[in-house]
């Protein structure tokens, strides 16, 4: 109970501290729009008939990526330098539970790029858009947001021991937007190309939003998909305590937290 006291305070600071920033707000509200307008004329032309699930999804996916993964990870690069990550560290509340916190407030504001984008293709270009599987895109949609988070404490944990946080998120955003498929199946990537998508996450979590707005529903396919991505994302649990467990070591004995 003590715990979740603190993941909902932080959360609620969280989303007051990122709606502060305008790069956030720009990532939140305009990275989608944009987003949404450029994919939709990039597709309109193609001859595809589930474009649309190319353009929405593509979009709200993007900028999800963007407000999830970077802002949380963003979080110890603005700690650091504001002098507080050792005391967040050291806090008798826990890391952990902290950075839980965190990305729980990012998630929640981040969840309106996909509305926003909704929004857009329906006012903008007029479009009708309809989902025959409402409850299995529900569940794509929980765990595509789960698994978001997940990587998103990961990535929190692997950048806390960095000085070049802001480096590293930029060298990763495009790569992974292509890398998993976000605005085109993963399954025209090169060949050499497709065991890094596999092992990621956001690849199985896009196809399972795909499926479950595809006009060819595949039931077996769907749950097929959905064991993978579960056991991804267990995978990287798994991974992120072990990492955090190292980290803890790597701090105690360095003490490399603050910026010199």
């Amino acid at each position: 109970m003590k715990e979740l006291n603190v993941i909902v305070s932080t959360a609620l600071l969280q989303i007051k501290s990122s709606l502060a920033r305008s790069m956030f707000r720009f990532c939140l509200l305009a990275n989608p729009v944009v987003n949404t307008v450029l994919l939709y004329e990039m597709f309109v032309n193609s001859q595809r008939e589930d474009f649309l699930s190319y353009v929405v999804l593509g979009a709200g996916l993007m900028a999800l990526w963007s407000c999830i993964c970077f802002s949380s990870a963003g979080d110890i690069n603005r700690e650091r330098y504001n002098g507080t990550l050792s005391l967040i560290y050291m806090a008798p509340a826990g890391f952990r539970t902290i950075i839980a916190g965190k990305v729980a407030g990012n998630t929640i504001l981040s969840m309106i790029t996909f509305l926003l984008s909704f929004a857009t293709t329906k006012i903008l270009f007029d479009v009708r858009m309809e989902v025959a599987h409402p409850i299995y895109l529900l569940t794509a949609f929980i765990c595509t947001i789960g698994s978001f988070s997940v990587i998103s404490v990961f990535l929190a944990y692997l950048l806390t021991l960095s000085r070049k946080t802001q480096l590293y998120m930029n060298c990763i955003e495009i790569p992974v937007i292509l890398v998993c498929g976000f605005v085109f199946p993963a399954d025209i990537l090169p060949v050499f190309l497709r065991p890094v998508s596999y092992v990621l996450s956001p690849t199985w979590a896009v196809k399972l939003l795909r499926l479950s707005v595809s006009d060819t529903f595949n039931i077996r396919e769907y749950y097929l998909t959905l064991l993978i991505l579960v056991g991804v994302t267990g995978l990287y649990i798994l991974l992120g305590h072990f990492l955090a467990v190292v980290i803890e070591r790597q701090v105690r004995i360095a003490a490399t937290l603050e910026v010199n």
